[in-house]
């Protein structure tokens, strides 16, 4: 199955372990509650997934690479313990507790979570001491005589031994013990992440049109060589970075990431294209309604490819404007909510202690689920976002030295330059989607680059929720179109199968 596929099925499995029956009891008792073992090609986000599962199921997450642990560190060190048998004192061995196991317990202790999923990453890499341990951890939960706590899955992920010359094969008895699950590289539903995390447009335009680089691992003369989704990911980042400080990333730069001299060379060669596009074509004039005519002419006479090429950059704007816009709507009910419940509570406290109280609230909040592996990127700004935001009003309230009767007031009006920021946002961002859409409209008409577009505005994240949430014509008109077309299309293939159909059983 595909990332996606495993996550939803890993998702179900957590939830059907951590279900409990009306007396309180687990319905799957803990020794049928098998491990998970996820095995897969390196590289295609089985570590994201379980992160993203434990944000969204609201349990705690802890992490191994299990390659970096000695038998000691897993099983624990050594000590000398007293201990009466028949009478008789007698000196006998005992293990101090699991450095792994500890850390489950330090967690659930910091942040009052008692359920979540203990991670083992490269689980059949392990060195050859520690691989009995580890068996026995998969089969029975335990290190030597200490328990993993009930409510926590274990999930253990490897590498197939085509991709790892080191990966020990399970025995039956291991394998009989858990829930094996196979992962495979599907660009599609990486390409849906990866609309979702905003990665670089040049990245997702590149591999729209040579898929076939998204993900390689080959043995070469020259050594292993390897394009990965983590690489693709990390480039993204990196070439966001060099953005902002004005460097440019060479093709000795994309393959410290990409680890395939020629498929780095390639997009290296195509992220010049990509940049020179963007001053070529005047992707923010187009998005401003600004372009030249000259512009519609030389994109409307360029080949196929560079036309892809452009569009991906309109849509990677596009999708950049209705992040934000996103963004700015969740600050916006997140605060909403604080300032509901600070109205609430400043008839029985000062303003000020009750807005310290909030901030306290939301700083440990936060805190806590940093701790318990919950928080991505995207969820750790908008958290520090609405504290910068109540922290302001605070200091304002204190600056001013408004009084107590006026503070509601007062937060409320700094409140509503929130909302007005959220309106000016989502404007400009409509704009942007109309004025994208003319200038298509006015290069293509109605061809196959406008079904292409609008298809992709479709499956973007960020761009198919700001259609829903704030509309554009342009789009829903299109929209209507190619499922009209598709109608067709369909009910004429029907008619000529049923012709077909009739034509064969009368001769």
């Amino acid at each position: 199955m595909n990332i996606k596929q495993a996550k939803q099925e890993i998702t179900n499995t957590l939830k059907a372990y951590l279900a409990k029956d009306q007396l309180g009891n687990y319905l799957i008792p803990t020794v049928r509650q098998r491990p998970v073992l996820l095995m897969g090609p390196p590289g295609v986000g089985k570590t994201q997934i379980m992160e993203q599962i434990a944000a969204e199921t609201g349990v705690g997450l802890v992490a191994y690479t299990i390659t970096h642990h000695t038998r000691q560190s897993a099983i624990g060190l050594p000590f000398i313990e007293k201990r009466t048998y028949g009478g008789e004192e007698v000196s006998v061995t005992e293990y101090t507790m699991s450095e792994i196991l500890s850390s489950v317990y330090r967690l659930m202790e910091r942040t009052g979570l008692q359920e979540g999923i203990l991670f083992l990453d490269e689980i059949n890499c392990v060195s050859e001491t520690l691989a009995p341990m580890m068996l026995q951890f998969l089969q029975c939960k335990t290190f030597g005589n200490q328990a993993l706590p009930e409510g926590w899955l274990i999930v253990a992920a490897g590498n197939p031994p085509e991709y790892n010359k080191s990966v020990r094969d399970f025995d039956v008895v291991t394998l009989d013990r858990v829930k094996r699950i196979d992962v495979e590289e599907d660009y599609g539903v990486w390409k849906e992440y990866a609309r979702r995390k905003n990665l670089h447009g040049a990245i997702l335009s590149y591999l729209d049109i040579k898929k076939d680089n998204f993900y390689r691992i080959e043995n070469t003369a020259d050594g292993l060589q390897f394009a990965t989704a983590r690489g693709w990911e990390d480039l993204s980042e990196l070439l966001y970075a060099y953005e902002t400080l004005g460097i440019r990333a060479d093709r000795e730069v994309v393959g410290q990431y990409i680890q395939m001299p020629r498929i780095a060379k390639d997009f290296a060669n195509y992220l010049e294209m990509f940049y020179k596009y963007q001053k070529t074509y005047h992707v923010e004039g187009i998005l401003s309604g600004t372009w030249e005519n000259i512009t519609v002419l030389e994109l409307r006479e360029a080949p196929f490819d560079e036309k892809l090429s452009v569009m991906g950059l309109v849509l990677s704007r596009l999708s950049e404007e209705a992040r934000n816009t996103r963004c700015q709507d969740a600050l916006t009910d997140a605060l909403h909510t604080s300032l509901t419940e600070f109205r609430e509570k400043i008839a029985d406290a000062p303003p000020l202690t009750v807005l310290d109280q909030l901030l306290w609230k939301r700083r440990t909040a936060m805190k806590q689920a940093k701790e318990a592996g919950q928080l991505d990127k995207e969820s750790r700004d908008l958290k520090q976002r609405e504290i910068n935001a109540l922290e302001d009003y605070r200091q304002r309230l204190d600056r001013e030295a408004v009084a107590p009767e006026g503070a509601m007031d007062a937060v409320r009006g700094w409140f509503g330059e929130e909302v007005e920021r959220r309106k000016a946002v989502a404007m400009e961002t409509k704009d942007m989607f109309d004025n994208a859409f003319r200038f298509l409209e006015t290069t293509f008409g109605n061809s196959q680059e406008l079904v292409i577009f609008v298809t992709e505005i479709t499956v973007g994240y960020n761009t198919s929720w700001f259609v829903e949430q704030f509309g554009c014509d342009a789009y829903f008109r299109h929209n209507r179109e190619l499922l009209f077309d598709s109608t067709r299309h369909r009910i004429r293939e029907e008619i000529a199968a049923a012709k077909a159909a009739e034509q064969e059983e009368n001769t």
